[in-house]
């Protein structure tokens, strides 16, 4: 598939990835992401994500007595 559009969007409610004019509301949606198949990864990024902000010792929330 061809990337003609200039930014996608993963919709999280029917999980598809979206590119304009149609597209669901913006609480619906993560992005923009530059192409087609990184709008795909959406999901693993977040968990990606998620794990590596776990695993920050900066971001940690553990509150110390």
């Amino acid at each position: 598939m061809s990337d003609s559009a200039s930014e996608y969007w993963f919709c999280v409610k029917h999980h598809a990835v979206e590119a304009p004019p149609d597209m669901c509301p913006p609480i619906d949606r993560l992005g923009p992401y530059p192409t087609h198949a990184e709008a795909e990864r959406a999901l693993e990024r977040v968990e990606e994500r998620n794990e590596e902000w776990d695993n920050d010792p900066r971001w940690n929330d553990d509150l110390e007595d």
